[in-house]
Formats: structure tokens, sequence, C-alpha cells
């Protein structure tokens, strides 16, 4: 019998001030493929920030930017982890996200969820399997946004896909093409082989971009963007240029102590929020590009929406 596979665990950790321990957890909190785990002591002037990751190139890349240490652990066998699936995810009704990477899984899952487009997604992966609060919500804005165009043609870029969940369902909504794109290499090719997993390979397309250097070149009906809050306003004129007039924009990864500018950013470049939703301390915004009507403010939604 072979010996299940293991792989190496790596450990970044850096001392900091409580006062930035929101920005660390906006940072760090939702990266692909890592933990965070934040400690702090009462009456300390100082917690520590650590993070947990089997991809010491990501580590390495956080460790050049803000400083701290970096080791290997004892490894780890992942391959057992898998194992423990965690619960189906139902959004709207009309999509239900499985963790699963058997046949036998995939089969026991859809059986589940008659009537409803099913994602793949491995948890094991953890590149966003959805059950964050910020992809589960856009998850729903995608819902709602496939809704109004159904029975027209129109295409989706996935920017900062992670596991590519968004562009699957997408297309498991009707979208004719999506593309995604992803700053770390490892989130692209894990992208794509979820694209292949879910049976919409032929529909989709997936590169390594770095979304601050990213001119594109076409626009498409709906764009979403899953990424840090710094990212969003620093390329936000980007991402406003890729969406067509009149196409829809979706944000996500930000925290509510810092949605107001963030916000403002793409207001002063076009858009109208229609809906802005709020879950625990994340903030989500489903914008169009031509602006709802005039002093319609924008709806603020809480956790059903």
């Amino acid at each position: 019998m072979s010996k299940a596979k293991t792989v190496p665990l790596f450990h970044w950790s850096k001392l900091s001030s409580p006062k930035w321990l929101d920005a660390w957890q906006e940072r760090l909190g939702s990266l692909a493929n890592a933990d965070l785990v934040i400690s702090t002591v009462p009456g300390k002037a100082l917690a520590r920030v650590e993070l947990y990751s089997p991809n010491q190139a990501l580590l390495k890349r956080i460790q050049a930017e803000w400083g701290g240490s970096l080791r290997r652990l004892a490894q780890r066998n992942w391959a057992a982890l898998s194992d423990q699936c965690l619960p189906d995810l139902v959004i709207r009704g009309d999509l239900a996200v499985i963790d699963a990477r058997r046949a036998q899984q995939i089969r026991e899952a859809k059986s589940r969820h008659p009537g409803r487009q099913v994602l793949v997604i491995p948890a094991d992966m953890a590149f966003g399997t959805g059950h964050h609060a910020t992809t589960a919500t856009v998850l729903r804005m995608l819902c709602d946004i496939a809704r109004k165009l159904a029975g027209k043609s129109w295409k989706m870029a996935d920017v900062g896909c992670g596991s590519g969940i968004l562009a699957i369902g997408a297309v498991k909504l009707g979208a004719a093409t999506a593309w995604a794109c992803d700053f770390d290499p490892r989130a692209v090719e894990v992208s794509a082989e979820n694209f292949v997993r879910n049976q919409v390979a032929a529909q989709t397309s997936v590169q390594c971009v770095d979304v601050l250097k990213w001119r594109p070149k076409r626009q498409w009906e709906v764009v979403a963007a899953n990424i840090f809050v710094d990212v969003l306003e620093a390329s936000a004129a980007t991402l406003v240029g890729a969406v067509k007039p009149g196409g829809y924009l979706m944000v996500s990864g930000i925290l509510k102590t810092h949605a107001a500018p963030c916000l403002k950013a793409f207001e002063r470049l076009g858009v109208g929020w229609l809906r802005v939703v709020e879950r625990g301390k994340w903030v989500s915004a489903l914008g169009q590009l031509s602006g709802p009507p005039a002093g319609k403010p924008a709806r603020r939604s809480g956790l059903a929406a």
C-alpha cells in the first residue's frame, strides 16, 4: 500500500501593533491557500500575526513586502484532511457548491441538489470554496444578475479568481464565456483544473495577471473583483474600463472600516451602486456602469442578500 502524499507546511510570523490588526485581517484574512492566526495578549503593546501555508512562494512574497520570519514546519497529510468535506452551500436555490473530489462523492452530492447547477470545488485546494462571506455574497449577486440577463448573450471576467469559482458559476448560470485571472500562478493552475472538473473548460480561460499592471483589451457585460481593498482602489479605473457601458461590476474583499473611500473611488468613475451588502466585517457591492436613477440611493442589505 502506498503512503498518503504529504506536503511541507510553512510558517510566517511578524509582531505588530494591535491598532493594525484590522489591516492585517483585510490583507491576509482571505488569502488563498493560507491560514491566518492573530494572537493578542491583554495589556501588551504587541500582537503576533501568523500565516500557515504549503505555498512557500506566497509566504516569501509576503515576507519580502512586510518583513517577519519564515520557517518550514513538519509535514502534514492534507489528503487525509480532505476526506472531511465542508457542508454543501446553496446559493439562491440556483447553485450548489460542493466540496468533493472523488466521482462517488460528486454523484452523491449532485443527487442532493436536483434542479440546481452544481459547482465542484475541492476544499483541500484552499483557493476559495464559496463559504467565505465575500465569495458567497458575490455568488448571490451573480445569480441575481444572471436572472436579469436571462435570454441575452453575456460574458464575464473574474479578476482575482482564486479557485475560479465565480467564473464557473457564471458559465453555469448562462454566461457564454468567462475569462479569469489571478496574480498567483498556483491559483491559475487550480482554476484551470476546476474548469475541467466542472466541464466548463470550453467556455472559460485563465491567465496569470497582475491587476495593477493589467490593460484590458476588451470589455465584459459582467466583471467581478474579489481582491484586497488597496488593490481595488488602485485598479478602480482599470476595472471600470473593463465593464461595457450599462454592464455590471461586483467588488468584494472590503472591510467595513475601509468601504466608504473604496466605493467612492468607483462612484467617481461612473459606477452607480445598486446594492451594498454587509456580512460581518466584510462589505461587497454590486454596481452598474450607467448608474441607478438620479437621487436613488444604494440599497443596503444584510445576511439575506
